[in-house]
């Protein structure tokens, strides 16, 4: 790759980490009422528990705030549904789009409802401006909202003692919306619109063709994308506007909007990790978990741009020139590494928006962005979740480090225990067996197979792919496989809405334990989790866990596939 390729990922690499300091402090003074934004926007948050008939003075325990957001977000599911089952009759449909099935409105709900916004339709053919403002829009930034409420109830788990509460869902959820997605999205959208991200409620558009064909016009869809856009990437939602999604031209038109699109899918979870130091009242805890994501994500893209720098050794013996590297399914005006960079960045946050078609890049090269996401979208991950994941790692390796000392493990003041590993070992587990149970079930039915368009090796990754994409809701897909069937459409659906919820629980069970613990003061046993030496643990554990589920799974598909290629039998 050229140094002007390195040059943009290390451009990228420092405006991330510079800014998300500040970002992250921010948040936490959101999220504590401290912050200047609290106090200017005070009258329309206050407005909004009115209206809603919400007591922002009643602190909830870890079951009600639970409750409250698994009813909030089947609502929302719900809202979804009908507005997909019902858009012909409704408003702000200028194509007259027809209702959407119910096995891909199921699937749909449930995508953007729990933060993944896998897509298994079209968005411009099949979707309505209503549905995509009120029901994807709407769920983009509440399902975000989702996210980080649910780490700042774990966050303060921590931080509180001998205490039954862990805050109010309803204001953390207001709060995250009101005073960090929506402005955050304001400023992105108006920034995105002036590169020429399309915004409008207009038709679509008929063009007449320059050049001679048989078909002398051609339609240009349009709509309400600047919007969506800037939250589905700031969210870590994804999902696109349009089929194509960032590659799109009127989705991502220039080297600018790509840059900060790319930026955003990372900005806030990696703000996250600065917030968490901030709320625990001690910064080189962030700083630590944050070095640990970074010091994955930078080796994973070191691989995959490395990957796709080498080419496929086929082509080459056919005589065909390789000296850019693996070109196929990238746009020529973003190149191998601006299309590396976004595809180890969405698949990092379990964000799952595309500049380029992953099913296109050499085995190994798929494989990282795949493996990333099997690791449980915890390399930084998605807004709230990502750091959620990773600090049940971070149990897990002072549980393993007390096992090896015999001492009872701590970690920020508070000993782990057997009911913490417990609702560990379910944020951890759940996951790979959505993943590996529901490729199991799709390679041994007729439905999950009649859906492969490549056989062998690579039809497998495929599958491996669309399950790893949805039971770690990123959303994003490795193309080939068509994917909107009653079988993956449910399957699919199933896989997302467990792994959101099943995981998310858990987690609020451990912050309504850990808030009525004591805090133990530190020890000469104690393990220090800001030093290198437990970002090193930190990152092993990831990495076991990650190796010892899913290799085996890995070498059917790319690793077999990449023998294949060169030349290995």
């Amino acid at each position: 790759m050229t140094g002007q390729g390195w040059l943009q990922i290390l451009l990228y690499l420092a405006a991330l980490l510079a800014l998300a300091k500040p970002l992250g402090v921010y948040i936490a003074r959101v999220y504590q009422g401290e912050s200047a934004a609290n106090r200017w926007l005070a009258p329309l948050e206050k407005f909004a528990y009115r209206l809603c008939g919400i007591d922002a003075q009643r602190e909830m325990r870890w079951t009600d705030y639970a409750a409250a957001m698994l009813i909030f977000n089947l609502l929302g599911a719900l809202a979804v549904f009908a507005l997909q089952r019902l858009q012909a009759g409704l408003p702000l449909n200028p194509q007259g789009l027809p209702n959407v099935s119910a096995d891909s409105a199921f699937n749909t709900a449930v995508s953007f409802a729990s933060n993944t916004n896998w897509q298994g339709y079209g968005g411009e053919t099949t979707l309505s401006y209503l549905t995509q403002m009120l029901g994807l829009t709407v769920q983009n930034f509440l399902s975000a909202a989702t996210g980080m409420a649910v780490l700042v109830a774990l966050v303060r788990g921590f931080v509180r003692r001998n205490t039954e509460t862990i805050g109010n869902f309803w204001v953390d959820l207001t709060r995250g919306t009101l005073y960090i997605l929506l402005p955050l999205s304001l400023l992105l959208a108006l920034a995105l619109a002036s590169q020429g991200v399309v915004q409008t409620f207009a038709p679509y558009q008929t063009v007449a063709l320059a050049e001679k064909a048989e078909t002398k016009e051609q339609t240009i869809a349009v709509g309400p994308a600047a919007s969506q856009v800037a939250i589905k990437q700031l969210g870590t939602n994804g999902g696109g506007f349009f089929n194509a999604n960032s590659a799109h031209p009127l989705e991502n038109p220039t080297p600018l909007s790509n840059f900060l699109e790319m930026l955003a899918i990372l900005l806030i979870p990696a703000a996250l990790c600065h917030t968490f130091g901030a709320m625990v009242g001690d910064n080189r805890q962030g700083r630590a978990v944050l070095a640990a994501m970074t010091l994955v994500f930078a080796a994973a893209l070191f691989a995959t741009v490395s990957a796709e720098q080498a080419g496929n050794p086929r082509l080459a013996g056919l005589g065909l020139d390789q000296a850019g590297g693996n070109m196929e399914g990238k746009e020529t005006r973003f190149g191998i590494a601006n299309s590396a960079l976004w595809a180890v960045a969405t698949t990092a946050a379990s964000n799952g928006s595309v500049n380029a078609m992953h099913d296109a890049f050499t085995p190994l090269g798929g494989m990282v962005p795949m493996w990333l996401m099997q690791l449980g979208e915890v390399i930084y991950g998605g807004v709230g979740s990502g750091l959620y994941g990773m600090i049940v790692f971070a149990l897990v390796a002072v549980f393993v480090a007390g096992l090896m000392i015999g001492r009872t493990p701590e970690y920020l003041g508070k000993k782990i225990e057997a009911y913490e590993m417990k609702m560990a070992a379910l944020v951890i587990l759940i996951p790979p067996l959505l993943v590996l149970g529901g490729t199991a079930v799709a390679v041994m039915t007729e439905a999950g197979r009649a859906a492969v368009a490549n056989p062998g090796p690579h039809g497998f990754s495929e599958i491996l792919y669309a399950f790893s994409s949805a039971g770690n809701n990123n959303g994003s897909a490795f193309a080939g496989l068509s994917a909107n069937t009653p079988f993956y459409n449910v399957t699919l659906g199933l896989a997302m809405l467990i792994s959101r919820y099943w995981l998310a629980v858990p987690v609020l069970a451990i912050a309504g334990s850990l808030a009525a613990k004591k805090t133990v003061p530190a020890g000469p046993g104690t393990l220090p989790t800001h030093t290198p030496l437990f970002v090193a643990l930190l990152v092993g554990t990831v990495l076991l866990v990650g190796a010892l589920t899913f290799i085996p799974a890995l070498a059917l598909g790319p690793v077999v596939e990449q023998l294949q290629m060169i030349g290995v039998r």
